[in-house]
Formats: structure tokens, sequence, C-alpha cells
């Protein structure tokens, strides 16, 4: 790889690219690495992987109350349907003149409605902008959290970052876990993709294989399936995931291991 596509590499371009943050000329940039350099396609490809892993986080929704009372206000508003055929027996200024009534009397009416149809939507509009100002705090929550997406994305593309995937055995199948583990920088995250289910009483616990014994990593727990900061330990041999009491354990139950990989 020469130098070139190492600083554009290390410049940022591609995670700020990655996550719309790029400018015109910026874009530009990225566009045309991506097209000329496979090695930047490739780790393109990657990151757009990795951003699907620290991607798994609540969306903020926009009220449905907003479009439902839209809908309301128009299914409230009466449609006047008006009979053109008209009897050519009538002399015409009798036809002008009752054209001249229907007019005024349509006005009126479809004034009336329009005065309390503006009166709903001014308490409507009302509504809108309440409902407004409380989303500007979730954009600025959003802001936050789009910014620790973006820490853990750089962590995750890190070269010195292993990956290991864990998957369960015979008494767990379905179990699916991934580790990330940074032995440079000595940080350690765990994405959990699937847990089987449990009975109430029971948990998955994480654990560290050290030299002669077990130390607990923490509880995996079904609800919380995002990427998520791990204890990290110097020296680890393995990974290992139990089924133990409710609540954790201290020691960990070797005998109910579900899961299990050696890190040497």
């Amino acid at each position: 790889m020469n130098a070139k596509i190492t600083t554009f590499l290390n410049s940022g371009l591609l995670e700020k690219y990655l996550l719309g943050e790029t400018s015109s000329a910026e874009t530009e940039k990225v566009e045309s690495f991506i097209s000329k350099y496979p090695e930047v396609q490739n780790a393109y490809n990657t990151l757009q992987h990795n951003l699907e892993v620290v991607a798994k986080v609540n969306a903020v929704e926009v009220p449905k109350s907003i479009l439902n009372n839209i809908l309301d206000e128009l299914d409230d508003t009466p449609v006047v349907r008006l009979n053109t055929k008209r009897s050519y027996k009538y002399k015409k200024w009798y036809k002008f003149s009752i054209a001249a009534s229907v007019a005024a009397l349509l006005f009126a009416g479809t004034s009336y409605i329009f005065y309390n149809h503006g009166q709903k939507l001014a308490k409507e509009n009302q509504v809108v902008v309440d409902e407004l100002f409380d989303l500007r705090s979730d954009i600025a929550k959003n802001n936050e959290m789009l910014d620790n997406v973006m820490r853990q994305l750089l962590k995750l593309n890190n070269p010195e970052t292993e990956k290991y995937i864990i998957k369960g055995n015979e008494r767990a199948k379905d179990l699916k876990t991934v580790a990330y583990i940074n032995a440079k920088e000595k940080t350690s995250m765990i994405d959990v993709v699937s847990l089987p289910e449990l009975p109430e009483e029971h948990c998955y616990q994480i654990w560290a294989e050290l030299q002669g014994k077990m130390v607990s990593l923490g509880i995996l727990n079904k609800a919380d399936r995002k990427l998520r900061n791990i204890p990290y330990m110097e020296d680890v041999l393995g990974l290992n995931i139990t089924i133990e009491p409710k609540g954790g354990n201290n020691v960990a139950s070797t005998e109910n291991s579900v899961a299990e990989i050696d890190l040497q």
C-alpha cells in the first residue's frame, strides 16, 4: 500500500463520508479514491459492515399524532357537491339569479367552515410547535449518539482490533455473540447478536479465562442487543459463556457452559 493511500485512510474522511458529514469537495475526493484504489474500496466495505454493527440504536420516530390529527381534520371537512345540471326551460336571467344565490350561500357556508377549520388548525399548529420543541432535545441526543457511533466505528476499524465470533454449543445452538478486542489500546467490546430464551430464574454470564481461574465480565441481556464495552484483561486465554442463576454468579458454572472460544 503506497503512502498516498495510507495517508488517505488515516485521515478519517472515509468515516465522515459514510456518516454523511463530508463537504462536496471531500465527497468528490473520497469517491475518486474509492473508484481508483481497491484498497480504499475494501476499507469502505469494511466500514459499512462495522457501521451496521454499531448502529443498533433506538431511532427517534416523528410522533404519529401529527399525521393522525391532519387526517382527522381532512375527514371532518365536509365536501360540497354542486348539481350543475339545470333545466333549459328557465329563462337565462332566472338561471343567473339562482346561480348568484347559490354562490352567495356557498360562500357564506364555506367561510364559516374555513373559519372553524382555521381555529382547529391553529390549535393543531400549537401542538406541532410543542412537539417540535420536544424534538429539538431528541436531535441533540441523536447528535451525541452519532458521535458515540463514530467513536465505536473508529475502534472497530482499527487494524489492531481483533474480531472473535462466539457461537453456542448443542445446549444453545442459536447463541451468537461477537467480541472485539484491542490489546494495544486495552479495550474490549461485545455485540450480542442472538440469545436463546432462558427460564426467568437463569441468565447468561460471560467469563474471561485466565491462568487457572475464571473472571466475570458481566451478564448478557437479550433485551440489550447492542455493542457495549466489557472489562479488558491482560493475558486472557479465552472467553466462556455459561448459564447462571438470575443476577449472575461469583464462580463460573463450567458444567453449564454454552459457548467458548480460545484467544491464544
